[in-house]
């Protein structure tokens, strides 16, 4: 493979030197030279601020793509430096006197004359890229870094900034879709990204090289992270991604990585962009409108931009392998979800409604029967019911964005970007459990004033003289329709950085910069009210009876008749948390590519001076604080913030001809509640070029990070646990039985009450982080990149799972695992979990108090491979090829030292479903006016639900077209999922929707028509 691939490189390189019609007219330089790279396949590097403002007299005739880009530079003051790695450097002419000029704008010579072409220079400008804050003229350096352009996702057809980052083959943490935690319950509208699967607070996300403030709710209640949902994507220049520990250069929260959103800073004329989104099956349209365009007087320029969008939800009853309970794999799955049951207590059965659910029969879509659950009590239930929850969300917004310079002179300038947003998201959530109601549409009695781990559930019935539990879901009818019960967040978005940046003794660039950034979210969350629909259903409490039950006189047959919409007013409420996140920064850069000299070369440096102050308040609705306000979990507080400084430093070390090492170090100290974690990090990098078309590298580098802001300052947070299993009293009664087996049972399951809060005593995270591959450009169309990474992070905060809590707890009281390994009571894990699982003076549990802890280790580590490669002929077109994949090696934990390492990547492990491969795969092709393109994404085996079996490995296909009407007006067509694939079936997996939503979604295939319409400027 590798000898066809070099063989067919060598052919395009042929091809390329074959001379071709070219005509790209008179205008802006760096317009020409985009229109000369897309057409000949070449790489040219230059700086765009360099090239600003310079004008080109074009190229026409039968020209090879050398001979037309010297065409182009003709009189620019700039030339074209070029080497065997495929790259083309655009330079600045060399100028004989020491204090000659910069160039100026080329003007045309006078008809019938020829501007001279400049001699080649060998001294090269510089440029600059993620990865280190030092200019240099390479495009690879020691770490691999991955760069993602608006053309490659244009081709691509991907149409969100959360759809780009999943294709990423180093993406591979399950956070991924719309319907899991991530975007539904604990944060409402928010998508996040995961390199490594180390989790999404462990990558750093941002733009311009600048912080953002993170969404103002914690994922799943717990870490903080940053919202990638509402980066305008039509306003990205590209997207810059380094993976690996990058504490030393950029801070902490660098460990798994980082993601550099480059927006826009300059463009010619105005764009208009158009596009309308829908679904072959139908719901989920879509509309979505940028406009673009920028300006130059004198010494001030700047670009302004603004998008709309506009997306409808997709509902759980749009698609046909979701929209019942029936579509479920296991049969007791299949059963109607409940909708109204009175449990008679004391006989553990169903009481039977008079009228069979007659009265109830019009609910639902006429869906409402009467049923049976897997024990043979009656309900009344309904197929249908489980599809009330959004596939994907309800989205309105405008995004708007500016970029600004002034230049007071050729040392000196003043810039400022601005980024503005609002967006409103609506979502409705539903429960994976068939028979349990949710807080949002259903209700179910409790009273916390009775203190018996059933009696909040329980209440006796002088009506029947009974103890009951009564459960109540609510229908579309009775409540005016699913959109009067969604989730809605108004996310308010503001992003301002302004400072100066110049030049001092022609040697040291420097830049003071501000930069604020804040997060406000207005989350309105549709809540129960507890006690109203209490007296609703049951009438006016009566007092306790002598065990310390609630009494009430309820007619069973009142929970089995319809309720009116204005009967449902007056129990339903809008519980909304208003949280807020800032993020303020001052820093102080300065560089220079020649602080001395070696025999070898110059030294470069670079140093930062850095403080920045972080900020949270949750401003939660103070009656979802209260136990007995709203029907359903309570909701916790948190607030807080913390000052941090840095001192960072970085050399590049030209130590031979072909050999140069990178050396960063970086102080970081954090000062919050009386306490001041602090931490050197550094890094080390080589790059080695025996040859001009290959490059050797390799680096290494520590990480420090401070506690998520949520894990330190978290107030209480209450979880009502309907049916937990204890796995201490199943194994102790059934010595046989696994732990799987004692879930599955069900006849060990209590009511808990469980608590999380946050520790501000956890320790600081620790990580290192090793990468070494090569990068190989044996033509100027082909290249190659392998490279193996090594990710290891100590101290790792992670929230203890309540399930593997109580089962550690089963598992050290019997001294035994359910496989039969020992197990030392007074062992670290075993003195912590029987800690945790409270049980009464009956021995029966009441509570699991969990919360924030620093597990021993996480390592992972694996290989990555991209390969790039682009034909030109000169009768079919031009066409580019692109490959990443990545394998992992090996992904594990360890919770506490001396426990066994556990296989994340393992089918029996429970906690995650992580991919071992991932990659992507994509070809386009231009000729003139037309272009196609297709692009795969690739999806390796993850585990089924129950974990003792794979998935198959799936591929998803997007395909584009393209047609330019005019040089200034394009037509274009995307179709993502082109094959219309479904989640693959999964026997296993009961729980709705019935496949794994961290990966999968079930949209399918969904088309996009664009117009773009340029106004003046270069041709698109």
């Amino acid at each position: 493979m590798l000898s066809l691939a070099c063989s067919a490189a060598l052919a395009a390189q042929a091809q390329t030197t074959t001379p071709a019609a070219v005509n790209i007219p008179a205008g802006d330089l760096s317009a020409a030279l985009d229109v000369l790279a897309r057409q000949s396949g070449a790489q040219f590097v230059y700086r765009p601020d360099q090239l600003k403002g310079l004008k080109t007299r074009g190229a026409q005739g039968t020209l090879t793509s050398d001979q037309a880009l010297d065409r182009l530079l003709q009189g620019s003051g700039f030339v074209a430096k070029r080497d065997s790695s495929g790259a083309v450097l655009i330079v600045a002419q060399a100028a004989t006197p020491a204090a000659a000029p910069p160039p100026r704008p080329a003007t045309p010579p006078p008809s019938g004359q020829s501007a001279a072409i400049p001699d080649p220079v060998t001294q090269l400008e510089s440029i600059q890229v993620t990865g280190s804050r030092i200019p240099r003229a390479q495009i690879e350096g020691p770490a691999p870094i991955t760069v993602v352009t608006a053309e490659q996702i244009q081709a691509a057809g991907l149409t969100s900034v959360p759809d780009v980052l999943r294709s990423l083959s180093q993406n591979s943490g399950s956070v991924q879709g719309q319907q899991n935690t991530t975007s539904a319950q604990s944060t409402p509208g928010a998508q996040a990204v995961d390199l490594r699967g180390l989790g999404p607070n462990h990558t750093l996300v941002l733009i311009n090289g600048r912080r953002i403030a993170d969404f103002p709710l914690p994922l799943n209640g717990r870490s903080n992270f940053t919202d990638i949902g509402n980066i305008p994507l039509g306003m990205i220049d590209r997207i810059e991604v380094l993976t690996g520990s990058a504490s030393a250069v950029y801070g902490s929260d660098a460990m798994a990585g980082v993601i550099n959103f480059i927006l826009k800073k300059s463009t010619d004329g105005t764009t208009i962009d158009y596009r309308f989104g829908d679904t072959s099956r139908g719901g989920g349209s879509s509309q979505y409108l940028t406009l673009t365009s920028g300006f130059e007087t004198g010494n001030f320029s700047g670009i302004v931009g603004v998008e709309f969008l506009n997306k409808k939800p997709l509902w759980g009853t749009d698609r046909g392998i979701q929209d019942s309970t029936l579509d479920a794999p296991t049969e007791e799955r299949r059963l109607p979800r409940l909708i109204a049951q009175a449990y008679d207590w004391d006989n553990d059965e169903g009481v039977l409604p008079d009228d069979g659910c007659a009265a109830m029969a019009g609910l639902n879509q006429g869906t409402t029967v009467l049923a049976e659950d897997a024990d043979g009590q009656p309900y009344c239930g309904s197929d249908r019911a489980i599809a009330y929850r959004t596939i994907q969300n309800e989205r309105k917004g405008v995004n708007a964005y500016g970029s600004f310079e002034y230049r007071f002179s050729d040392a000196l300038s003043w810039f400022a970007d601005l980024q503005m947003g609002r967006q409103e998201v609506k979502l409705l959530t539903g429960t994976n459990g068939n028979n349990v109601t949710s807080d949002h549409m259903g209700w179910e009695f409790h009273d916390p004033a009775s203190t018996n781990n059933y009696r909040n559930k329980v209440f006796f019935n002088q009506a029947t003289d009974r103890y009951e539990i009564w459960s109540r879901q609510f229908t579309p009818e009775e409540i005016g329709g699913l959109r009067n019960r969604m989730n809605e967040t108004t996310q308010k978005t503001l992003a301002v950085t302004t400072g100066l940046q110049g030049l001092i003794a022609q040697e040291w660039n420097w830049e003071a910069a501000y930069n604020h950034s804040q997060y406000k979210a207005d989350v309105g969350m549709p809540r129960i009210w507890a006690a109203a629909a209490n007296e609703l259903f049951l009438g006016e409490r009566l007092g306790y009876d002598e065990d310390g039950y609630a009494i009430y006189n309820a007619d069973p047959q009142r929970l089995y008749q319809p309720i009116t919409q204005q009967q449902f007013n007056t129990i339903a409420a809008m519980s909304t948390f208003r949280p807020e996140a800032k993020n303020d920064n001052l820093s102080f850069t300065i560089d220079t590519s020649s602080l001395f000299t070696l025999p070898a070369g110059d030294v470069g440096f670079a140093g930062a001076l850095e403080y920045g102050e972080q900020s949270y308040q949750i401003n939660p609705d103070p009656y979802a604080l209260t136990e007995d306000a709203y029907y359903g979990p309570r909701y916790g507080d948190g607030g807080g913030s913390r000052d941090r400084w840095s001192a960072a430093g970085e050399l590049r070390l030209p130590l031979l001809s072909t050999l140069e090492a990178s050396l960063a170090g970086r102080y970081d100290r954090y000062s919050y509640a009386g306490k001041s974690p602090s931490k050197f990090t550094y890094s080390a990098g080589l790059e080695w070029r025996p040859v001009d078309t290959l490059l050797v590298r390799g680096s290494y580098g520590t990480g420090f990070r401070a506690p998520d802001m949520h894990y330190l300052f978290a107030g209480p947070d209450y979880y009502r646990t309907r049916f937990a299993t204890d796995y201490y009293a199943c194994r102790t009664d059934e010595p046989d039985f696994t732990n799987g087996e004692c879930y599955d049972d069900g006849e060990w399951d209590v009511s808990t009450f469980d608590e999380y809060s946050g520790n501000l005593d956890l320790d600081v995270e620790t990580s290192k982080s090793f990468t070494a591959g090569f990068v190989w450009s044996p033509v100027a169309n082909f290249d190659l990149a392998l490279d193996y990474y090594k990710i290891q992070v100590k101290n790792q905060v992670q929230t203890q799972d309540r399930e593997l809590l109580r089962q550690t707890e089963g598992d050290c009281r019997l001294g035994v695992t359910d496989s039969g390994a020992p197990v030392d009571i007074n062992s670290p894990t075993c003195v912590d979990a029987i800690a945790r699982v409270i049980r009464d003076a009956d021995g029966e549990i009441t509570s699991v108090h969990f919360g924030p802890i620093n597990i021993a280790n996480e390592e992972t580590s694996g290989i990555d491979a991209t390969a790039n490669y682009r034909l030109a002929t000169a009768n079919a077109g031009d066409f580019n090829f692109r490959a990443s994949y990545n394998w992992t090696h090996e992904h594990t934990r360890q919770l506490y030292p001396g426990d066994p390492t556990e296989d994340m990547l393992d089918v029996s492990f429970s906690a995650t479903t992580l991919p071992r491969t991932k990659g992507n795969l994509g070809v386009s092709w231009d000729k003139g006016a037309f272009g196609a393109s297709l692009f795969g994404t690739y999806l390796g085996r993850v585990a089924n639900y129950d974990n003792d079996a794979w998935t198959d490995a799936t591929w998803r296909f997007n395909g584009g077209a393209r047609y330019d009407v005019t040089d200034h007006l394009r037509l274009s067509l995307s179709i993502n999922n082109l094959f219309d694939k479904m989640p693959p079936r999964d026997a296993t997996w009961s729980n709705y929707p019935y496949y794994d939503t961290s990966w999968f979604d079930s949209m399918g295939r969904s088309f996009f028509l664009q117009v773009t319409w340029k106004i003046g400027g270069q041709a698109l």
